[in-house]
């Protein structure tokens, strides 16, 4: 078993199609990336690459017939291999998902427990492209679970921004407290006087801020995760169209999943360019462009000609629009340099698709 027959089986250049999830999440979130955004990124990374161990572990026998080039059917890594290595990617995933905090694991749990249900069960049957487009809509929703709970934890932590805040109202507090002791002392008063101010900063009357709830309401602005829920959705439908389009790879013939792919396209790249809030970025018009272009085209040559290559093609390409489709979601919601830096993984992708094929 040689580095590239694995590189091959787990189609390594597919991997810069992932690390745009959670970075379109977070910034879909509102949040600014962070350490959760980090682990979010390597979950999502061991957990596709599971997904793509399991995936040929479970068409061994289909592909002996139609792909027996592929790795497992040559004999150049062994059935056994690719499962196991397909439970040890997934168990490193929730580990480093559980590292970000319960919320980001739970996504995790449903992201893991879909994909294995996708490739043992639910991808020879119609439920097959909704079961992926879950799958992906779930990796973006990670990295924006992951993301936001990051930050709460960083805000409520000692030295955080609410522990600031509390401090500087504490002070507050005090100073009142003396002040009031100063006065009641000269006026011929007792300390006894600032008790019921006391008592009303126990009972959270006073100044001093709650800490709860910033877990999902951190980031830029005050962020949450069911404001990435939109483009969750639509990340969704990409990839259910993809999908419906790699179900004729094999044999093509089939004009009908190019055509639909082709309309779902046109659809979520205008979503990409819509305003989120009074203008829409210019990154989020060029990107959203970039993403038209790189899935349309080869969607237009399958459906002309629905040959397996071409059909092959289109599927690639679709893979391959993801990348800047994360882009224009990120640039989208403000965050044009995410945007931007999820963009720089194009060409990175390009050049090992050249070399190991991502479908």
């Amino acid at each position: 078993m040689r580095p590239r027959d694995w590189a091959e089986l787990l189609r390594v250049s597919a991997l810069f199609t992932v690390p745009g999830d959670a970075l379109a999440g977070a910034a879909s979130a509102g949040g600014r990336p962070n350490r959760g955004t980090a682990l979010a990124v390597g979950a999502s990374l061991c957990l596709y690459e599971a997904g793509m161990a399991l995936n040929d572990w479970s068409d061994r026998d289909e592909d002996a017939i139609d792909r027996p080039h592929r790795p497992i059917p040559s004999g150049r890594i062994s059935p056994a291999a690719a499962l196991g290595a397909a439970g040890a990617l997934t168990a490193a995933g929730l580990g480093l998902a559980a590292r970000a905090g319960r919320p980001a694991l739970a996504v995790a749990t449903a992201l893991s427990a879909t994909v294995w249900a996708y490739d043992l069960h639910l991808k020879h049957t119609k439920a097959g492209p909704a079961a992926m487009a879950a799958a992906r809509g779930l990796d973006l929703l990670l990295g924006a679970t992951a993301t936001l709970s990051a930050a709460g934890r960083r805000a409520t932590a000692p030295g955080g921004a609410v522990a600031a805040r509390a401090d500087r109202a504490d002070r507050a507090v005090r100073g009142a407290r003396e002040a009031a002791v100063n006065a009641a002392t000269g006026a011929g008063g007792s300390a006894p006087a600032v008790r019921p101010a006391r008592r009303a900063v126990a009972r959270g009357q006073g100044p001093a801020p709650a800490a709860s709830g910033h877990a999902f309401r951190a980031g830029r602005g005050g962020g949450s995760v069911r404001a990435a829920a939109p483009a969750a959705a639509v990340l969704a439908a990409h990839t259910y169209a993809v999908t419906t389009v790699s179900r004729n790879e094999t044999q093509g013939g089939s004009t009908r999943a190019p055509l639909a792919a082709l309309a779902a396209t046109g659809a979520v790249a205008a979503f990409a360019a819509r305003p989120r809030g009074t203008a829409v970025p210019a990154a989020a018009v060029l990107l959203a462009a970039a993403y038209a272009r790189t899935a349309a085209v080869p969607y237009l040559h399958a459906a002309l000609n629905p040959s397996p290559p071409l059909t092959q093609r289109a599927v690639g390409g679709g893979i391959r629009a993801m990348i800047p489709l994360q882009a224009a979601l990120a640039a989208r919601s403000g965050a044009g340099v995410t945007g931007l830096a999820v963009m720089g993984l194009v060409p990175l992708a390009r050049k090992l698709a050249r070399k190991v094929s991502p479908t």
